[in-house]
């Protein structure tokens, strides 16, 4: 075999390897586990700091998502009767992701939040209690037995976080 021809089977098997090194990522992008509460709760801690303040979760009231590469997007209600009313209107769960995110075609960074369903809307704040992101929320009429607080994958692709019938579909 002249040096050509070793040349185009070395070139080949080049992208031979390219090829098959690309679905993992493209799969990490595309799958996930929506996980129990009982999965949340072992992941979740019992208090979360935000604003000032250390409130307790309601871990029976949590939900989240393992991607197929391992990160999580996780959240949990929390009880935020120590806060002042302009604080309780808008911070209802905590939310954590190890991943940036899509949020209702908005790009929301890997993080720890304070989020909630206000008004038809989701607010998304920061620690500080700083609004970041505000996105419509979409109404589920269809669902039989809404909770607080849940996470489900989206017929559309990817998943949603309820508050209520209330959500806001996310993806990676």
């Amino acid at each position: 075999m002249d040096r050509r021809g070793m040349l185009k089977i070395f070139a080949a098997g080049v992208v031979g390897m390219a090829i098959v090194a690309v679905p993992p990522v493209a799969s990490a992008q595309a799958g996930g586990t929506v996980l129990t509460r009982n999965d949340t709760q072992k992941l979740l801690p019992d208090k979360v700091y935000y604003k000032g303040m250390s409130a307790t979760v309601q871990l029976r009231n949590s939900g989240g998502v393992k991607f197929s590469d391992g990160y999580y997007m996780l959240a949990t209600l929390v009880d935020t009767s120590g806060y002042s009313s302009d604080i309780q209107a808008k911070y209802q769960a905590y939310f954590i992701t190890e991943v940036p995110l899509k949020i209702a075609g908005q790009d929301l960074a890997a993080g720890v939040y304070g989020v909630g369903f206000v008004g038809g809307k989701f607010i998304v704040t920061d620690v500080g209690a700083h609004d970041l992101l505000t996105v419509p929320a979409s109404q589920d009429a269809e669902m039989k037995r809404p909770t607080p607080l849940q996470v489900t994958t989206d017929p559309g692709g990817g998943y949603r976080l309820y508050g209520g019938r209330s959500y806001i579909a996310f993806s990676r």
